[in-house]
This record gives C-alpha cells, structure tokens and sequence, in this order.
C-alpha cells in the first residue's frame, strides 16, 4: 500500500509527464497545408494528381527533418478537401480548413475556382489579422490571376496562358507548313484566355496562318467529342490549337483517332492523363505539349528526379510528375525557415522573394506581382525509344522528346499587377 506522501509524489511526477508531453506535442505541432481541389466528379483523376505530387513533395520535407526554426522541427500535414471541382464548394471547404487550422491553401485544377479563392482569401485576411491565410497556385493559369486580380496572398508556380502560349508559338513560327488551324477550348475564364492570345500571337507571329474555327465548349459535360472533331476535319485545319486538360483533354484526342485526323496538336497538356494512349499511333509526330518540365529532359538530375518519382509511385497510371509542384513545397518550406516563425505576412516576405533550385531545375518569385519565374519546355510527341524518349507517360510506349527550351528570360511576360501590400 502507497503512503499518502508515496501518492502526492507519484501525483507530481504524473503531472510533470502529462505536461512534458503536452510541450512536445506543441514543439512537433504540424504546420497544416490545406490541399482545395476536385477530387470527385470529372475531374478527379487530375485532383488525385496533384494530390500524389504535393503529398510526395511534403513527405521529403518531412524525411529531412521538417520545416526548422526557432529550435523546432515541424512537419507538413498535406489535408484533402473536395471542392469537387466547384466555387461555392471551394468556399465551404475553404472554411472548413481554415477552422481546421490551416494557413495555406494549395489549389490549382481550375482558374474560376482560383479567382473565387483570391477574393475570399483577400476577405478573410482583412477581417482576421491574426489568423491570415496564404494561397499558393500550382495549375490555375488564367493570366489575369497575376495581372488585374494580383493579390499579395497569392502566388503561382506555374507559367500562366500567354507564357505558356508564347512557348507554343516559338514551334509554332518555325513549322512553315502550317497554313490553317482550329482553335478549341473549355468555355470559362482560361479557355478564353488561351482562345484569346492564340488569336492574338498568331496575328502577330504568323499572319499567314488562317483560323478556320475558333469555338469553347462546356467544361466536363462532353461525353462525345467526335463531333467536334468532325467538324474540325471537314474545316480543312491542319492543327488544332487547345488549352484542354483533364478528360476534356483525353475525349478530345480519343474522337481525333475515330475520325482519323491527322493534323497537329498544339497543347497546354497533351503530355499526360491518358491523352497519349488516347491517340497512340497517330499522335506520333503531331502532339506538342508545352510544360515546365518533361520526364525526357536530358540531364541526369532530370532523370534522377523521375525514377525517384516512380519509385514512390510505381504505377503506370500514376504517372504523372509536375516539377513546379515540387518547387512549390521547397519555396514553402524555405520561406518559413527564412522568416523563423508560420506568421503569414511574415512567410509572404520571404516567399515573393524565393529562389529555389531541384534537381537542377530553378525558379525565382517575381515579387512585383507574385508570378513565378522558370524555364519551360515544349515537347513532341514519339515513341519510347526513340532519339530523345527514354521514358513513355503512363506505360502508353509513347513519351515526349524535347523540342524547344525556353529560358526563363525570355519565358517572362509583362504585368499589370497594381500590388496592394499590407501594413507591417
């Protein structure tokens, strides 16, 4: 039997473990990332995605110890919340997070989706100082997110339309045969945006080359694209130029191959998510995809990079890697080491201000209105094994040989961002 001194004592030493943990629990406190994105609907497979992408980036952040500062070691906690590809449902889970605790919002499968965001996150900021919120872009690439509707919250990793159609055209320019194209696109605010400068740099760059159609379509509602690329055929187009993504994406080329056209296609994302084994045989040759980065860019820390993306994730189908995302998670984590603390305005500092290299690959925040700068390749579409094609997407046999680098100088584009920063 314990004495009554033998109790208060063993009551003590309770007490100080009890409290010992709490502090250890609060020192490994995990810096909470909050991942909005579809990931049910028509688009989940790209949410599914993105998700593989970014939890593999947290996970080697974690591997290395965690975010440190200020004699602490945190990891990252990536969370799932299904906007189902929706504004009002990304403004619901936006909540949901945010009461969750999170502080960063990661979102990108979606430009409308995106503008909702920056507005609610300018919003929200403004009425909780103390509780502000970051937004980091990884895909939404609507130009005017870092133009007329900058925000100081808000930074994107990807290239957004017009550099990404400026990338296009450099191969676009120097293929002489070209004498007429179709412009396709998704019927909302990025589909505009890439109708709109293929308009307006064909003009430009080549005046020689007709639009014989220029047509958006609803986003995820097309089951059957043969229409669409019948009419395409019979316009007499020899290439199609198309911002598409997703199932959008893979429907389209699916209906190109029933049809049997054979003329290019000038993508923003033809390089993954099925579109190439959609097309097979027939887009050999005549598949162009602009991207930031492709598996067959031939430097060894280009492939040291993929193998160890598809050593974690060894399934064809989930074959697809997005460097940027990657550096995203990187910047992220140097921000915040940078600043020695989570605060929000004081990661904002840091992060406008990022430089990061990955596996050879580098970029630079442009702090005048938060657009991230990188260099960024096009690619042609060929078999496995060909000159150039070391690995195929997908398992499909077919992967993309790059054809045109474009440095990060010359990638750039001018903005019109007016930023409002915060008071200290």
């Amino acid at each position: 039997m314990l004495t009554r001194f033998q109790v208060v004592v063993k009551s003590l030493l309770l007490a100080g473990a009890l409290a010992l943990t709490t502090l250890a629990q609060a020192a490994v406190e995990p810096i909470k990332l909050a991942l909005i994105e579809g990931l049910s609907g028509p688009f989940a497979n790209t949410g599914e995605a993105v998700f593989r992408n970014l939890l593999w980036a947290t996970e080697r952040v974690n591997a290395a110890g965690g975010v440190k500062f200020a004699g602490q070691a945190r990891p990252l906690l990536l969370q799932r919340y299904d906007s189902k590809g929706q504004s009002e449902e990304a403004l619901t889970v936006l909540k949901a997070a945010i009461d969750d605790g999170a502080r960063v919002v990661l979102q990108g499968n979606s430009s409308a989706v995106a503008a909702t965001l920056i507005d609610a996150i300018n919003k929200y900021n403004e009425r909780e100082p103390a509780r502000r919120v970051l937004f980091l872009n990884y895909s939404a690439v609507d130009p005017i997110l870092t133009n007329e509707k900058c925000s100081f919250w808000h930074f994107r990793f990807d290239a957004h339309a017009d550099m990404r159609m400026s990338a296009l055209m450099s191969v676009v320019r120097e293929d002489a045969a070209l004498k007429s194209v179709y412009i396709l696109g998704q019927d909302y605010s990025f589909g505009q945006a890439v109708a709109r400068e293929a308009r307006r740099q064909l003009a430009l760059q080549r005046p020689d080359v007709r639009i014989v159609g220029d047509e958006l379509h609803s986003v995820g509602r097309v089951k059957d694209f043969v229409p669409y690329m019948a009419k395409i055929k019979a316009s007499g187009a020899q290439a199609v130029i198309t911002g598409n993504w997703g199932n959008d994406l893979t429907l389209l080329v699916k209906a190109a191959r029933e049809v049997g056209f054979d003329g290019m296609f000038y993508t923003f994302y033809g390089n993954a998510l099925g579109a190439p084994a959609a097309i097979g045989e027939a887009g050999v040759g005549k598949v162009v995809a602009v991207a930031d980065w492709l598996p067959n860019v031939q430097t060894p820390q280009s492939e040291a990079f993929y193998r160890a993306f598809r050593q974690r994730f060894a399934q064809p189908q989930d074959d697809y890697v997005h460097m940027r995302m990657q550096l995203l998670v990187q910047a992220l984590a140097q921000a915040m080491e940078a600043a020695a603390t989570t605060d929000t305005l004081a990661v904002a500092n840091q992060l406008e201000r990022a430089l990061v290299t990955f596996y050879g690959q580098s970029g630079s925040m442009r702090a005048s209105d938060h657009q991230f700068q990188q260099t960024l390749v096009v690619g042609l579409m060929d078999k496995q094994g060909a000159p150039g094609v070391k690995f195929d997407v997908e398992g499909s046999g077919y992967g993309f040989r790059v054809i045109k680098t474009v440095s990060a100088a010359h990638a750039q584009a001018p903005t019109s961002c007016k930023m409002q920063r915060p008071a200290p």
